[in-house]
């Protein structure tokens, strides 16, 4: 079920605040005309970021796209390999290691055109996520030495992006996987081409063609394995007309691909898209979430040149007026099937209240992975991490900084203290217990009333049995006056009412008997 079957309120807030958050209101108008089969969600984590659950909002209860705050910057790419230029960036959590992979090299805007110099992946690693380190690998060299980061020098070094494969069938020499990008200047036809390595940093093509070539690959093109699906899928850049968007497709074996079809996406594409960024959610793989960017050209205006850097923005212009004007920020969409996406027409990384290094084309990428870290707050929980680029192509090194993010704190069904209701559809769930990923103000509140298929209050759960819960917390057990045991509705059709006043829920569970 997606956003086009309600009618839909949107309106973003203008605001150079981050964490203001844009906000959805959702209305059906006919609930409850005809039975309605229940969602089986067993008993696994939920998030609140589409309609998948949701049959009503009421009162002034709205989904509410949150943003993530930038924090100190991770990593900049001042060692001579390196240069003005870091995208296409990869994150992932390997053990007690964090891996890091990205793009860099320099692309120096003149009055006479611009620049490029050679284009390199290189590799950092890090033991918290936020302290990162280059290890001296020692194999490419670079003005007469091999030591450096390079992972990987020549074809395909323009989009190069590893995961680690958790397939039952992978094998060992193929542990780490990634596709490659063929084509300009590789001697190969374009394309996608897939790679392996033992290690994550010894890597090998895995054929000596390209397995996709229906695309524009010039962007970030990506593959993982899906354990919720039981395939790899992958996602690379084409135009669909002339706007930039996104196909997709699966293997078995990470070498015979289906066709590559276009995304869908609910309740439309609102904006070009330049990359995607798609994973399975790591604490609820059966949810595929994607970051991509926003490409947008609003043409040479007043407001562009009141944005940063005028001067340098119009030598940039000299090349291709896009170079000055166009933008590009950061998105967020989500799919339950991995080919229809509901995608915020809000952004969900601003270029930011600054006077350098953000409004510019090419800069506020998003990496490739999701990954926690502790929190800079003492007692806090860990909160995910997001690495984006800034300050890409100026007259000095690039930057990655890290912003960060409540788990699960994507969307929200949020309301103010006026009051405001959430009503799911009916669902079967397994488990005795509900756990509640929530926050709300010190005069907030949440209570839920446990209602049969048809709407009636189940005994004992009625909104009069269930007492305020108050506080923040990433999972905590929903009480009633009887107690918090469930297990009596396990199995059965049920809905799901909540009261909220100046509150916030992000994502519901059921708990299994014994975790």
């Amino acid at each position: 079920m997606f956003l086009t079957r309600r009618s839909f309120v949107a309106s973003a807030i203008a605001t150079l605040w981050v964490g203001v958050p844009a906000i959805v209101t959702i209305t059906n108008t006919s609930l409850r005309a005809d039975p309605v089969a229940a969602v089986d969600i067993g008993s696994r984590l939920e998030l609140l970021v589409d309609d998948y659950l949701i049959e009503s909002l009421s009162g002034g209860a709205r989904q509410e796209l949150h943003h993530p705050a930038p924090q100190e910057v991770s990593l900049r790419t001042d060692q001579p390999w390196e240069g003005n230029y870091v995208c296409w960036v990869t994150v992932f959590q390997d053990g007690d290691l964090y891996r890091m992979y990205y793009l860099s090299g320099n692309g120096l805007y003149t009055e006479g055109g611009i620049k490029d110099t050679k284009l390199v992946y290189c590799y950092a690693e890090s033991r918290d996520g936020l302290h990162w380190v280059r290890p001296k690998l020692g194999l490419f060299e670079h003005n007469g030495t091999k030591d450096n980061n390079i992972v990987w020098d020549g074809p395909m070094a323009l989009n190069f992006s590893p995961f680690r494969d958790e397939s039952p069938n992978c094998a060992p020499d193929a542990r780490y996987k990634a596709m490659g990008m063929t084509g300009t200047g590789t001697g190969w036809p374009d394309g996608m081409i897939p790679c392996k390595s033992s290690d994550g940093i010894h890597w090998s093509a895995m054929l000596d063609k390209p397995v996709i070539t229906k695309g524009t690959f010039d962007s970030c093109n990506l593959a993982f394995w899906d354990a919720a699906r039981g395939e790899y899928r992958e996602y690379h850049r084409d135009f669909n007309g002339s706007d930039r968007d996104i196909r997709t497709s699966t293997s078995k074996d990470f070498l015979a691909w289906t066709e590559p079809q276009f995304l869908e996406y609910a309740p439309s594409r609102v904006s070009e898209l330049y990359t995607n960024m798609v994973l399975p959610y790591y604490r609820a793989p059966h949810l595929l979430l994607g970051f991509p960017t926003r490409y947008i050209d609003r043409g040479w205006t007043k407001s562009t040149e009141a944005l940063p850097q005028l001067e340098h923005r119009r030598i940039r212009a000299k090349s291709g007026v896009r170079e000055g004007s166009a933008l590009t920020d950061g998105m967020f969409m989500s799919s339950r099937d991995g080919n229809r996406f509901h995608v915020w027409p809000e952004s969900f990384i601003r270029p930011g209240l600054r006077n350098e290094d953000g409004w510019f084309y090419g800069d506020n990428y998003q990496n490739w992975g999701l990954v926690e870290t502790k929190s800079e707050i003492p007692g806090a929980p860990k909160e995910i991490s997001i690495y984006v680029n800034e300050g890409v192509t100026q007259n000095h090194p690039a930057c990655l900084r890290r912003h960060t993010l409540r788990v699960d704190g994507f969307v929200s069904v949020s309301s103010p203290l006026s009051g405001g209701e959430l009503v799911t559809k009916p669902i079967r769930f397994r488990g005795d217990r509900l756990l509640l990923n929530y926050s709300t103000s010190a005069a907030g509140s949440i209570r839920i009333e446990i209602q049969d298929e048809n709407g009636q209050p189940i005994p004992g759960f009625g909104l009069n049995d269930s007492p305020e819960m108050y506080g923040d917390s990433l999972e905590q057990t929903a009480p009633w006056k009887e107690g918090s045991n469930l297990a009596q509705l396990a199995g059965k059709s049920i809905r799901l009412r909540f009261v909220l006043k100046d509150a916030d829920l992000y994502a519901i569970r059921f708990q299994p008997s014994g975790n």
